[in-house]
């Protein structure tokens, strides 16, 4: 075996994860490297996930907004758009300036970067190789690193189902993001949160979309009456949502490509330029050598970890999608601090109460904590206090009066177990109810705490008046 390179703290992966916590190490003042298989820094999120995929949302929402404006008594010439154009802007103005910040940041830090795959060998050693299918590989293969301390955060991949094999026009999510023209037709298996979010994006860009969601209702995650606000936007899209769907095979010819699929045992198809699975996702811990180390893993891949992250390897932590709970990269950045800390002898842990989600459709569909349904399973007994965003004067200023906002709290106490918000401004709205929850706030704190006129934020004080007993503006 070749002689080993020693390191402190050696991190796999530059994704939200892996990047934040080489960060919160170097500050903790660990010595730390970065092994990333990329050309690129960033991960998934950034540079074929939630950064560009909100770069064609917005993209999409500005043709929409060119193209009519009748409601404010302005009148447009129809919009045209320049596809090449807005591919360039989403990758060279967003994506490749934030993954220069990336680099620029562990640059500050003084974290070592080393480009190639991550294998390990035991609980203390690793292999870095170059990046690319192997045939062979020996003990004496790439760079080996003795670390003292380890933290894997190796993300996730899309999921691909028979039938519907990667290639040409059949693609996931990043070949969803890069497509060279904006496609007439255009089949979406999957309404979870990046199915929805994207066709909604190529419906507002000029495609006629089709969802084919396997369960009874997209973005199932979400409380019904959340959903049916967006489906009802989606409708009006002309977007055509067929649920309780199979995928069961696809065909291609040189322009397009055929998708069979079942209802209740009735086959159908549906031809398109382009068919786009976003079924789930797969945790990246497959070929990274767990097996040759004290870590577990459950049947799904997923590392088991202790509160702090650490696996039953006491130097080696699982941070982001490989870890428990949802694969969300605001997710990742609160365990890759945690884990950093663990390792500097803090007292972290991943002892959050609640991880906000949210999707960006149209409108967007934010939560964080219990709904109500989660916490009466829970055996809490609980109230909801919901205000419209109808009843508010920034959002029909803004011609967006659908959605709510709602609060879920105990009835003893009024605490806050949880809160759903559809409409204007979720994204961001959310924040603020993901600070109540996790502080263990009540409506009353909420409902004493000032709130600017006229903004989307008021509903938020509206609901939590509701809650106390005291209505307002309803």
């Amino acid at each position: 075996m070749a002689d080993a390179e020693k390191r402190d703290t050696v991190i796999i992966g530059a994704g939200p994860g892996g990047y934040v916590a080489a960060i919160r190490a170097a500050e903790l003042g660990q010595k730390v490297t970065i092994v990333e298989k990329s050309e690129t820094l960033g991960g998934v999120c950034l540079n074929v996930g939630c950064v560009p995929s909100k770069a064609l949302i917005n993209a999409g929402h500005r043709l929409q907004e060119a193209n009519d404006a009748s409601t404010f008594g302005i009148t447009t010439q129809p919009a045209t758009i320049d596809f090449a154009k807005t591919q360039k802007w989403k990758q060279k103005k967003v994506v490749d300036r934030m993954t220069s910040g990336v680099k620029m940041l562990l640059k500050k830090h003084k974290v070592e970067i080393i480009q190639g795959e991550a294998v390990l060998d035991s609980d203390t050693r690793l292999r870095v190789v170059s990046t690319g299918p192997k045939q062979f590989m020996s003990a004496d293969d790439g760079l080996t690193i003795e670390f003292k301390d380890l933290i894997i955060a190796t993300g996730s991949r899309p999921i691909e189902i028979p039938g519907f094999k990667f290639k040409d026009r059949v693609i996931d999510s990043t070949g969803g993001l890069s497509l060279p023209e904006i496609p007439k037709e255009f089949v979406v298996i999957g309404g979870g949160y990046v199915g929805t979010e994207l066709a909604g994006a190529y419906a507002n860009l000029g495609s006629h979309v089709t969802i084919l969601e396997g369960t009874n209702s997209i973005l199932p995650n979400f409380d019904k009456d959340m959903v049916s606000i967006v489906v009802k936007s989606l409708k009006k899209k002309g977007v055509d949502i067929v649920t309780n769907a199979m995928a069961k095979s696809s065909e291609q010819d040189a322009n397009s490509v055929t998708v069979t699929y079942e209802v209740d045992g009735k086959a159908s198809t549906v031809k398109a330029d382009y068919c786009m699975v976003t079924v789930g996702r797969k945790a990246n811990t497959d070929d990274i050598g767990l097996e040759f180390t004290s870590a577990k893993t459950d049947d799904h891949g997923i590392v088991q970890t202790d509160i702090q992250g650490r696996t039953d390897s006491p130097h080696i932590f699982a941070i982001g999608d490989i870890a428990s709970g949802p694969a969300l990269a605001h997710k990742a950045f609160f365990q890759g601090k945690v884990a950093a800390g663990a390792i500097s002898g803090n007292k972290t842990a991943n002892d959050y109460v609640g991880v906000p989600a949210v999707c960006f459709a149209d409108p967007e569909l934010a939560t964080v904590g219990l709904s109500q349904s989660e916490a009466k399973d829970k055996g809490l007994e609980v109230s909801a206090a919901k205000f419209p965003f109808a009843g508010n004067a920034r959002a029909v200023s803004l011609d967006q009066p659908d959605g709510f906002v709602r609060l879920v709290t105990t009835k003893d106490e009024n605490t806050l177990v949880g809160a759903q918000v559809v409409g204007p401004g979720a994204s961001d709205l959310i924040a603020e109810l993901s600070l109540a929850v996790n502080s263990g706030m009540n409506a009353e704190d909420i409902a004493l705490t000032i709130h600017p006129h006229p903004t989307l934020s008021e509903p938020i004080q509206e609901a939590a008046d509701i809650a106390i007993g005291f209505p307002t503006h309803i």
